[in-house]
Parts: C-alpha cells; sequence; structure tokens
C-alpha cells in the first residue's frame, strides 16, 4: 500500500509544482501589465492515515495567494490623465457590453474595480483604461461644486462649449487725488459682458465738484437708449456727513440716469447700481467701490494724479473645450479656452475588508465577494483610502528577479517528485518481478 501511496504522493507533487509554475509564468507575462497583482503559490498537504504508530502518505495540493494589496512601483507616465492609488484602493470601472444606435456605450451592470489607471479620454468623452474599462466618479453639480456622493457612474465630458456670464459686478480699487493738477481727466475703462457673451466697453470719468466730493460718470457706446448710462456723487470724510475718517468714502449725493447709491451703514459696501441694456436686455451690474469708512476701494488721500489699482469684473464670455486635467484630489476638471474651468465629477478610491478575496476577471479588474466584504467608495486619503497621483500609473508588482527565483525552486520540486515516481515505479517493478 505504501508503495502505491508513495507513487499517487508524487503524482499530487507534479500536478503542485505544475500549478505554481502556471502561476509564475503567469506573473513574468504580466510583469509589465499596468495595476497588474501577481499570485503566487502555497501548498496544502492532505493526510490519509496519521497515527502514532502508522503514517501512510498523503498528498498535496495547491491554492493561489493573491497579493492585490501588495502596491507596485508607481511610474510618471506621458498620458496627463493617467491616475495612480499609492496605499490601498481601487477604481470603479464599468465594462462596455454593446452599442446603442447613435454609437454610445451599453454597460455592463456588474461592477468592476482595477488598479490599472492609465486612462485616456475616448471619442464620446469617457475616460477609458488600456482594458477597456470606463472609470466611474461622482458627478459634481456645476452649480454648487458638490460632488454626489450617492451613485456611482462612467465619467463623460459632454459639455463642448462654455455658456458666457454676463456681468453682474465690477470691482473698483482706486485712489482720487487730494489735489488734483488742473485740466487733467481721471478716467478708467473696464470690458464688461451681456448675457450673449459680447463685449462692452464701460467708461468711469472722474471730475471733482469740490474738495472731498466728486462725481463719477458712467457710459458705453453700446448702452440703449442713451451711451450715458448715468452719474453719482461721491463724498469723502467730513463732506459726508457720517462718522468717517477722511479720505474714505462716506456716503453717495445726488445720482442721475439710471445709477442708484447704496445708503451709508457702518462699513457696509458702498456700492453704485448700474441699470443697463446693450441690447439683449435690461442688466444690472454693481460697481463696488469698498467699504463705507474704509480704505479698500476708493479712496482720496494726497497726490496730484488719478492711480488705478484695481478694475475687475465678473462676466465670462463663451468659450469652446480644449480638454481635461485630473487633480490629486480627484476631481475631473473640464477646461475651456475663455481661461475657465468647471470641475464635472470626481474620482473615489474604493476600498475593501479584504482586497485579497477579490475575484480576478480580465484586464487587470476584479469583482467584489462575499469574502472580499462590500466596497466602500470615499474621497482619497480617507480612513485608510490611498492617495491619487496623477499623470502617474502602478506597474504591475510583480518581480521578476524573485519569480526566477520560484522557477528554479519548482523546476527541482518537480524534478524530485519526478524522480519518486520512476523509483516507485522500479520498486513495484521489483515486486512483480518477484513471482518469477
Amino acid at each position: 500500500m505504501s508503495l502505491f501511496g508513495a507513487l499517487n504522493t508524487a503524482v499530487s507533487g507534479l500536478s503542485a509544482q505544475s500549478n505554481a509554475f502556471g502561476n509564475i509564468s503567469d506573473n513574468v507575462a504580466n510583469s509589465q501589465t499596468v495595476g497588474y497583482k501577481g499570485v503566487d503559490t502555497s501548498f496544502i498537504d492532505y493526510l490519509t492515515t496519521s497515527t502514532a504508530t502508522d503514517n501512510q502518505p498523503g498528498a498535496v495540493t495547491t491554492r493561489p495567494d493573491y497579493t492585490n494589496e501588495v502596491q507596485g512601483t508607481i511610474t510618471q507616465s506621458t498620458d496627463p490623465l493617467a491616475l495612480a492609488i499609492a496605499g490601498q484602493g481601487f477604481f470603479a470601472v464599468s465594462e462596455q457590453n454593446g452599442t446603442t444606435t447613435t454609437g454610445q456605450p451599453v454597460f455592463n451592470t456588474q461592477q468592476y474595480y482595477t488598479r490599472a489607471g492609465d486612462f485616456t479620454m475616448d471619442k464620446n468623452g469617457y475616460l477609458v483604461n488600456s482594458a477597456g474599462e470606463f472609470l466611474q466618479g461622482w458627478a459634481v453639480n456645476p452649480a454648487t461644486g458638490i460632488a454626489n456622493q450617492s451613485s456611482l457612474q462612467p465619467i463623460q465630458i459632454t459639455q463642448t462649449q462654455f455658456n458666457p456670464v454676463p456681468t453682474s459686478q465690477v470691482d473698483l480699487s482706486a485712489n482720487l487725488p487730494a489735489t488734483p493738477a488742473a485740466g487733467t481727466p481721471v478716467s478708467s475703462q473696464v470690458d464688461v459682458y451681456d448675457s450673449l457673451g459680447n463685449v462692452h466697453t464701460l467708461t468711469l470719468n472722474w471730475s471733482q465738484i469740490s474738495t472731498n466730493d466728486w462725481a463719477v460718470t458712467v457710459t458705453s457706446p453700446d448702452n440703449t437708449p442713451s451711451t450715458t448710462i448715468g452719474s453719482a456723487e461721491v463724498q469723502f470724510g467730513s463732506a459726508s456727513g457720517n462718522p468717517v475718517s477722511a479720505g474714505t468714502i462716506g456716503a453717495f449725493g445726488t445720482t442721475t440716469g439710471g445709477i442708484t447709491g447704496a445708503a451709508y451703514s457702518a462699513g457696509g459696501a458702498a456700492t453704485l447700481t448700474l441699470a443697463t441694456n446693450f441690447g439683449s436686455g435690461a442688466q444690472s451690474i454693481s460697481l463696488n467701490m469698498g467699504n463705507f469708512g474704509q480704505a479698500n476701494g476708493v479712496t482720496q488721500f494726497a497726490g496730484t494724479t488719478y492711480s488705478l489699482r484695481n478694475l475687475s469684473q465678473n462676466g465670462v464670455p463663451p468659450g469652446s473645450f480644449t480638454g481635461i486635467t485630473t487633480t490629486s484630489a480627484g476631481d475631473i476638471v473640464a477646461n475651456y479656452n475663455n481661461g475657465q474651468s468647471e470641475t464635472v465629477a470626481q474620482v473615489p478610491v474604493i476600498t475593501f475588508a479584504n482586497a485579497d478575496a477579490l475575484q480576478r476577471q480580465n484586464g487587470q479588474a476584479f469583482t467584489a465577494t462575499n469574502q472580499s466584504g462590500a466596497a466602500i467608495a470615499q474621497s482619497e486619503s480617507t480612513n485608510g483610502a490611498g492617495n491619487l497621483v496623477t499623470g502617474s500609473v502602478e506597474s504591475s508588482n510583480v518581480d521578476i528577479a524573485t519569480e526566477f527565483s520560484k522557477l528554479i525552486v519548482a523546476q527541482q520540486a518537480y524534478g524530485a517528485n519526478a524522480k519518486m515516481v520512476t523509483t516507485a515505479d522500479q520498486l513495484l517493478q521489483t515486486t512483480i518481478n518477484m513471482k518469477q
């Protein structure tokens, strides 16, 4: 019985070393595969009889030992959209299983996870890695900038045009000279935008009425029904009758046309409201001159010339899509040629209680199992989730030198088991020949 047992044990050894060789071969073949996680081999002894007085040959079998939680080397990529995870976690991805009549992908309902972050943008605006998996993320409300963390969906860039934003506020910071040179105008210009994104020039002309008392007239050649929008009296220091320090705005006096001034309140906004119409409908623009009694906007201090410090507005012209960028916070940002950008999605990091128990799938992907635990989507660097590294990819976690060392051991062990088979065969043959 021991001879046959030894023969069967040796055969199981050959099978076990074959399995180990297969795992080594898979690892070596994928040593350059982005996001690949290697598979080690664990050997398990199975007994037949083992007591204090009798031990019969048993068998050996193997099981794969997954290394899903072992970090691969993070290297810089020429792909600006590439992402890598430093630490624990996975990207959530979808796989395509069809196409609509309009050429849009139809996605498998199965949820997949991967560390392969070599993403590029396809013709439909989706972020896809080299294995054909579509990156998922949280949609971001463009109005609030807040991500909807209740659901994941494939990230698609659909807005190829940035809509114009009409100007609603102009900020002015300047110093009017306390003793202006005779005959010297004081003037500033700023371009503003209407609701259609057309640009119009506002001109602010200043003239001194008396000491500490100025008038500003606002004009635009495109304003209707008159190019003069209106004027306002701006009173500084004691001329206002309000308790403010010298050289700061204390009140707005007489206003004309489409201009109204804010009432004085200590530290309140010193704002003029302009009622304009550039041909696309009424448009209200606030001219912010700082705060009453504070030197943070328009002032009147010593000098003979007008000194402009800042003149800006918040309108935006229309813009065309130029590309997307990613941030280390996981934001997917669409960029436009008008200098504007918009966060359209956020990439979460998916963690598991036991990531080594995930089920391997094609294309360096994984699916959850009962043993892995449920997927937990969270922002990067949160509750154990890894950091996102932009413009980089994670290489395979396979070490070639280690795999070749395992290969030598597997080869020798296979040869030793083969020798056991031939030796057991010789002993059995000798036993059979005893009859002759």
